[in-house]
């Protein structure tokens, strides 16, 4: 009679799932999986030692790079370890404009993670219809910045400049009829925060759209429900945050428990399951895109009443307006050195973290009274989260392997830093 014994079977990095380029080495019984050992590193870009040789201002755009799928989130850390450092106080419209825009960023990347795990596991529709809402607003981000996804909008001090008053719109080509032309520049008739206003109005009837294929699907629900099943007493062991941990019952949102910029001015509410499962883990993103459309439209409402700076005005840390630069040696000079030199900022360390969409992001800074950080560590939620694999994976089938990565919602940038 023949024996059986385990093998074992590399699991990526090539795998379309793999969300980058994770290696896992799975010990396999049959189709089971017996142990998982993550292998990591492969994209080590030495992010933290490449911004010890930048100026602050300079080393914004890694903290986007980090991760495309959540850019506002991780330069709000940034910017906020470097503002607490140097004790700049941020004007309150910047802080409206930053909540805003990191909810925006909330719901791009939710959208993508569900058009992506919907993928992984069988679903082709979805995506398509979670494209449609990311491209609206990387069309809100480019209005407000000039670029799509990597827009260096956040600066230390607030944002690079208030949002435009006019929304731009698409062109007549040969390709498209009138009534297209006019159906896709709905909205796009007033101001910035006009489309944004419109935008949010129509998202709750698309996330229906999305919970419509997925919710009550059966095939989604049997390879999600009861698979990847955390306690929440081992969710909090191994360090969860975001929807991960929130998955599991436990209502922890930095928003909430530690509010910064103008979070404890806004109304919302934080999702939680049950269960602690990847099905959970779905449910408790799409509320939180719910919620997140919820304290958008509070921003807009406030700041179309409350026109006012949206950077700082002190010129050590802040560009001078192009006017003032021409007319003034003074503001020259100062644009001269704050972009040659960057500014100094005193001798310390601070850690500052927020609730970005995976979970808590945060950025501990040292400085040595240079114009450079002298140190610089990054604490990232997917890195977290992928670390669970090893006591997550065993007792689960191959397919539902990929459950478990999607729902953990990882990006190696941000993991191999």
């Amino acid at each position: 009679m023949s024996e059986f014994h385990h093998y074992e079977m590399n699991f990526g990095p090539q795998h379309p799932s793999t969300h980058g380029v994770l290696r896992l080495m799975l010990t396999l019984d049959g189709e089971m999986v017996v142990k998982a050992d993550p292998h990591i590193g492969m994209l080590h870009r030495g992010t933290e030692k490449l911004i010890e040789h930048k100026t602050y201002v300079q080393a914004l755009p890694y903290m986007e790079r980090l991760d495309y799928m959540s850019m506002m989130g991780n330069m709000h850390a940034y910017c906020m370890a470097v503002e607490k450092l140097s004790g700049i106080d941020v004007p309150q419209r910047a802080q409206y404009i930053r909540t805003m825009f990191d909810e925006l960023g909330r719901i791009t990347n939710h959208m993508l993670w569900v058009g992506t795990c919907a993928l992984d596991l069988g679903a082709m529709t979805v995506f398509l219809y979670c494209s449609r809402e990311r491209e609206a607003i990387f069309d809100i981000f480019e209005s407000a910045s000039g670029a799509r996804m990597h827009t260096a909008y956040y600066r230390p001090g607030g944002v690079y400049r208030d949002l435009p008053d006019q929304m731009p719109k698409y062109e007549p080509t040969p390709l498209r009829t009138q009534k297209q032309l006019d159906e896709m520049n709905k909205g796009r008739d007033g101001s910035l925060l006009d489309f944004i206003d419109h935008f949010i109005g129509t998202l709750p009837s698309r996330i229906d759209a999305l919970e419509t294929l997925l919710t009550d699907n059966r095939i989604w629900k049997q390879r999600n429900v009861g698979i990847g099943v955390i306690a929440p007493e081992d969710a909090v062991k191994m360090g969860c945050t975001g929807p991960v941990l929130r998955a599991s019952g436990i209502a922890w949102d930095l928003r909430k428990k530690q509010p910064y910029a103008a979070y404890d001015q806004v109304d919302f509410d934080i999702p939680v399951g049950k269960e602690g499962d990847c099905y959970d883990r779905y449910l408790v993103r799409i509320a939180e895109a719910r919620q997140s459309a919820r304290i958008v439209k509070q921003c807009v409402d406030w700041l179309k009443k409350n026109p006012g700076p949206v950077m700082v005005e002190d010129r050590k840390i802040a560009p001078p307006p192009r006017a003032e630069m021409k007319a003034n040696m003074e503001a020259l000079i100062h644009h001269f050195k704050l972009f040659s030199e960057g500014f100094h900022a005193p001798a310390g360390e601070v850690y500052a973290a927020v609730e970005q969409a995976k979970g808590e992001f945060g950025v501990y800074l040292v400085s040595d009274g240079g114009n450079k950080p002298y140190r610089i560590k990054l604490h990232t939620p997917d890195f977290v989260h992928l670390s669970m694999m090893a006591k997550m994976a065993p007792g689960h089938m191959i397919s539902d392997i990929v459950a478990l990565i999607g729902t953990y919602d990882i990006v190696f940038g941000s993991v191999d830093k």
